[in-house]
């Protein structure tokens, strides 16, 4: 048994992982690194990496499919395994950064085994132990699969395994209405399957109701099936011909894609040996900290709260400069963290939904709005589906939520003024290139102070006396 003694050791190499080895280890820390599986993890290998790759090869089908401004459309020849290869190309070319051989040749010691806790000192990697100052658990989060009857003996796909499927499903049922499914269902339509979507509540119902309706009438307008209230009772068949009874009948098709949500990947662990308090995740404080072992920090998936890789990301800088420079106090907060669903129109949320804003802050809040059809690049563009709300207490935003084109992208510079405790003023006094799509976010703050200066009797008193008495 080989014995390594380092400052920080990181298990998991996927986003958040990778973050904090590379930051500490530039720094002058030593670290090992630990991987089980696939360097780079979920996001690269079976999450935001292929499944962008596939909405783009489907956005191209589609613009084939409607044409316009004179171009005549025309059906689409998809050929399903050049859009495989297509997802496999931008992995390799993305892969190296991730790899084994550049956070080596970073300076730190990887060992490609699963981990498990020996003790709250120690972690047994294969044939070697690692005991270390600190420990980083970054091992993120799988597929989860419910324990619906039948489940064990229908083949199914989740988006572990979908993105190797080389032959398109003449008729793929998706068992879960939240962001995974929506842009699976998506991108498999434009791709010429038939998508049935089973939602055993509301499709999309962490995102603000107004603009989740926009996209789920889009997906149903280009021929998706949502059904919503239809929770899954029995699952049966074989590839090529599946059946799902559900509360709302029973449902036929020729693929599965189980896509209901995550299950945090810390079984393997054995947590309890190093004295690690968790439930569904790393039970940790504000600090990403354990609580009940110090030595120990969670980060992304594994610290329970928001599912996505920037988070991780946000998570490793944290630690970065708790566990590396001593900076403690430094903790991690949700109310600026933006995500998005890459659907056609994409949805994009930061800070607090309309409904949430109004519970916390009732009368003194201001909701403004504007809409994509009055934007000059959309109207060129053809993208006028879509709108902007901003959330506003005491003239600053505290949320905003974008349905449209490029919402994603938007998204940021609220992102931004949420982040850094900027007043509406600060959008307003930005000056931006016409024509561009992120002219609705200027356009949004203006209409805040709209009516602060053309509704406001003082300021038409005081604008009289300027013009009259001004020499």
């Amino acid at each position: 048994m080989k014995r390594i003694k380092t400052d920080i050791c990181v298990i998991g190499a996927g986003s958040g992982g990778l973050s904090v080895a590379a930051g500490a280890v530039q720094m002058g820390a030593k670290v090992v690194l630990i991987e089980g599986h696939k360097m780079g993890g979920d996001c690269l290998n079976y999450g935001c990496v292929p499944s962008k790759s596939l909405i783009a090869a489907a956005k191209q089908a589609e613009t084939v499919r409607k044409g316009g401004f004179g171009i005549a459309p025309a059906p689409p020849k998809v050929d399903f395994a050049a859009t495989k290869d297509h997802l496999r190309h931008v992995i390799e070319t993305i892969a190296p950064v991730d790899s084994q051989e550049r956070f080596e040749g970073l300076g730190c010691t990887v060992i490609r085994e699963f981990a498990r806790f020996i003790s709250p000192t120690e972690v047994q990697a294969g044939d070697t132990v690692i005991t270390a100052r600190r420990f980083v658990i970054a091992t993120g989060s799988g597929p989860f699969v419910p324990p619906i009857p039948g489940v064990e003996d229908t083949p199914f796909y989740t988006n572990e395994t979908i993105f190797d499927l080389r032959e398109k499903p003449d008729h793929l049922i998706i068992i879960g209405g939240g962001p995974i499914g929506m842009e699976m269902a998506q991108a498999h339509r434009r791709l010429g399957s038939k998508v049935t979507v089973i939602e055993g509540d509301t499709a999309m119902a962490k995102d603000d109701p107004e603009l989740a309706t926009i996209v789920l009438n889009t997906l149903r307008g280009e021929g998706i099936e949502i059904v919503e209230g239809a929770q899954a009772n029995k699952i049966a068949g074989q590839e090529g011909a599946i059946s799902v009874e559900t509360s709302a009948g029973t449902f036929r098709g020729t693929h599965l894609l189980m896509a209901v949500g995550r299950k945090v990947n810390i079984d393997k662990l054995d947590l309890k040996i190093g004295n690690i308090a968790h439930d569904r995740a790393v039970t940790v404080d504000d600090t990403l900290r354990s609580t009940t072992n110090k030595r120990v920090y969670a980060v992304g998936d594994c610290a329970g709260g928001l599912q996505f890789t920037h988070v991780a990301g946000y998570h490793a800088g944290i630690v970065v400069r708790s566990v590396v420079l001593g900076l403690f106090w430094s903790k991690a907060k949700i109310d600026h963290i933006p995500w998005v669903t890459y659907t056609d129109p994409e949805l994009a949320q930061v800070g607090l939904t309309e409904a949430q804003a109004q519970k916390k802050h009732g009368a003194g809040l201001e909701v403004v709005r504007f809409a994509y059809d009055e934007n000059d690049r959309a109207i060129a563009e053809g993208k006028t589906k879509g709108l902007i709300k901003v959330m506003v207490a005491k003239g600053r935003p505290v949320g905003a939520s974008i349905v449209g084109a490029h919402a994603g992208e938007l998204i940021g510079m609220w992102a931004m003024a949420i982040a850094n405790g900027q007043k509406m003023t600060a959008i307003a006094n930005t000056v931006l290139p016409y024509p561009t799509i992120a002219e609705i976010n200027k356009r949004a703050a203006g209409q805040y102070f709209s009516p602060r200066l053309f509704d406001n009797p003082t300021v038409k008193t005081i604008v009289g006396l300027v013009q009259r008495y001004l020499p």
